[in-house]
């Protein structure tokens, strides 16, 4: 059976690279620091040092904000299933949505209030595009 995810010990190694590939992707959908910092639930410094490559720094992240970046990770991977040009992979988090959950809104919006429920909703409702049932 496996472990939910709140109930599993992360390594610093594990939490290092999951951030750092969080970090990347949401460069890519031009988040501003403020944004991804909301996102996953960082300080600015761990954001700064996530986005350097020194092999030395190492941290510890608890299960809520390694959950987080599985969302980011998740809607990232299901952008790449959707969509074949990197414009709508990397912008469609960037653009204004009339779907009834997004009210106009962009998914980044929404992910950036920084509740777990928005960043939630938001990889919901993205991953039915790809035909994912809910």
């Amino acid at each position: 059976m496996a472990v939910p995810l709140q109930e599993q010990a992360f390594s610093k190694s594990q939490c290092v690279t999951g951030l750092r590939a969080a970090v990347g992707i949401l460069e890519k959908w031009s988040a501003s620091s403020e944004q991804a910092c909301r996102i996953l639930r960082i300080s600015r410094s761990t954001y700064t040092r996530a986005r350097q490559q020194d092999p030395e720094w190492a941290v510890a992240l608890d299960a809520d904000q390694m959950q987080r970046i599985s969302f980011v990770l998740n809607i990232h991977a299901t952008l790449r299933l959707i969509f074949d040009n990197p414009e709508n992979v990397y912008g469609f988090v960037s653009m204004a949505n009339d779907n009834e959950f997004f009210n106009g809104r962009t998914p980044l919006e929404i992910m950036a209030q920084g509740d777990m429920i928005s960043l939630y909703e938001t990889f919901r409702r993205i991953d039915v595009l790809r035909g994912a049932q809910w």
